[in-house]
């Protein structure tokens, strides 16, 4: 297998960024890295749309980098450094490389949304891609980047580039349209952004998910993954089903307020979001403790 299908094969949990008060809780990150880092998970995203990246300044963002980088273990780590400009993406690329992080993972600049095109992504991503010394992941998640898509056909032409890795998709369509594109002999991943649909994914030739919700059940998002993997297909379909409808509950209707809600609720440390987010209320983290219970996931 090459080299990078192999290190992105499994399930990466986007990590949270916990805070206390207004201040990133260091500590608590560190806990829940070392409590993840025992698990199955193939890896982990660090400054993602989990982490809070947009509402984090550059200097908290070096601070929990660090956190990463004592904690990190043996695990291969992915670093948000998606900025407006190529320029400081590539700046942010460097660090993330110097650090010894494996990935960088670049969401598409989007404030000039109407003229961010194939051409301008094109020489955007190739622009970083040729800048930087580990390998660029593109991150499509419209949802986070004001509606901006990477095309297919500009994924096509950027997976033949020897320093782009693979592809991160959190859109709704899911990662079929690439999958269905790319040579399948090009050493270039695409990794499913959502439970929702990585089992399918897996299915038509993803490598992997980065899911939010193995920052909560690391275990059984793993799990799902080994199933498949073993041709258990009956398995992984049922635990699939439970644990979308379980997203359902958790970050499909509260999103990184859920996944931080249901981490406490399962002993791991979430915290509250950072404002203008607000904290998930009781009565729904009650709902979602009675969703974790429901899906088999802990006792009541």
């Amino acid at each position: 297998m090459d080299q990078n299908k192999q290190k992105l094969s499994g399930v990466f949990a986007p990590v949270v960024t916990p805070f206390v008060g207004d201040v990133p809780d260091l500590d608590a990150l560190a806990y829940d890295l070392a409590q993840l880092r025992k698990t199955n998970l193939k890896g982990f995203f660090a400054l993602g749309s989990n982490g809070e990246y947009k509402s984090l300044t550059d200097e908290e963002r070096l601070l929990v980098l660090e956190v990463f980088a004592q904690e990190k273990g043996d695990k291969i780590v992915m670093v948000g450094t998606g900025c407006e400009s190529t320029k400081e993406t590539i700046e942010k690329s460097h660090v993330a490389a110097q650090m010894g992080f494996d990935y960088v993972s670049v969401l598409p600049p989007h404030y000039f949304a109407k003229q961010i095109d194939h051409a301008a992504l094109l020489r955007h991503y190739e622009r970083i891609a040729e800048a930087v010394s580990v390998p660029v992941l593109l991150y499509n998640a419209p949802q986070f980047a004001g509606g901006v898509q990477i095309p297919p056909k500009t994924v096509v032409e950027l997976s033949k580039h020897p320093n782009i890795a693979g592809i991160k998709d959190s859109s709704a369509a899911g990662p079929a349209r690439f999958i269905a594109e790319i040579d399948p002999e090009a050493d270039f991943s695409v990794l499913a952004g959502s439970i929702n649909f990585f089992y399918s994914s897996l299915h038509i030739g993803a490598a992997g998910g980065v899911l939010s919700l193995a920052n909560v059940l690391p275990e059984a998002c793993a799990e799902l993954y080994e199933l498949f993997t073993q041709g258990q297909y009956e398995q992984a379909r049922d635990l699939s089903a439970g644990l979308v409808r379980l997203n359902q509950a958790v970050s499909g209707t509260w999103g990184v307020a859920g996944v931080k809600a249901a981490m406490d609720i399962v002993g791991l440390r979430g915290g509250r979001p950072r404002e203008p987010l607000t904290p998930v209320a009781d009565e729904a983290i009650a709902q979602i403790r009675q969703a974790l219970i429901a899906e088999g996931f802990m006792v009541a």
